[in-house]
């Protein structure tokens, strides 16, 4: 049984199912070119605290912990925009994704670095993944890269859509109980094309949240 790859594949239901359009057909068409799906998602309030756990990894003013375990390593192999909003967004993307693997290293859909970088859909993807893995009692080990970003903006200015590939193919599952890692043969479903919509937070403190994604697992143009 592949249980490694098993979040991967909640992921591409939970996008299909409780989110937006399933993008498996690689049609970036399906939305209007000129608009972002979910740009007018609204924001929650993000929370201020947060289960103390070593050095923080982020600099915003919130002072949020994202921090993940040294074998947890989340490595984002991309090159910043210029224009600072979609630079900012790009960063808190990032931090959303470690928010959903701090979660998993906590055994919490609670904590606080989710419900900061997360609003509307993406909270609740997020606690799906979450879920996922404490049910089936893993937690995760290994390196998780992130690749080829791309952003583009509302006219407003006001959602960002930050677009990139992840290879999966060196993170995997590690049973809580005994430790065990469960390695599988590498595959094509270790490639995943993402599409976050990221929202920012309207009270001017610098916070980008993930408001929906789209995910398409075993992405041809991921490898």
């Amino acid at each position: 049984m592949k249980r490694r790859t098993l979040p991967v594949a909640v992921a591409l239901a939970a996008s299909t199912a409780l989110l937006l359009t399933a993008c498996g057909n690689g049609d970036d068409k399906s939305e209007a070119n000129d608009k972002i799906a979910g740009a007018e998602q609204p924001t929650e309030k993000p929370s201020k605290s947060a289960e103390p756990s070593g050095a923080p990894a982020s600099d915003k003013p919130d002072g949020v912990d994202v921090s993940l375990p040294k074998d947890m390593n989340l490595v984002f192999d991309w090159e910043r925009p210029a224009d600072e909003n979609e630079a900012a967004a790009m960063d808190d993307a990032a931090n959303f994704l470690r928010a959903i693997y701090r979660g998993v290293d906590k055994r919490t859909t609670k904590d606080a670095a989710l419900t900061t970088y997360a609003t509307g859909d993406a909270l609740h993807y997020g606690e799906v993944q979450i879920n996922e893995w404490l049910k089936g009692g893993w937690t995760a080990t290994g390196t998780r890269r992130h690749y080829d970003a791309t952003t583009r903006s509302t006219p407003n200015g006001s959602s960002v859509e930050v677009s990139f590939c992840a290879d999966t193919g060196k993170f995997y599952g590690k049973e809580v109980k005994t430790g065990k890692v469960l390695k599988t043969d590498p595959s094509p479903k270790d490639f995943g094309h993402y599409k976050i919509i990221m929202v920012k937070f309207p009270t001017g403190e610098g916070i980008w949240q993930a408001s929906k994604v789209f995910v398409e697992t075993g992405a041809a143009q991921c490898q």
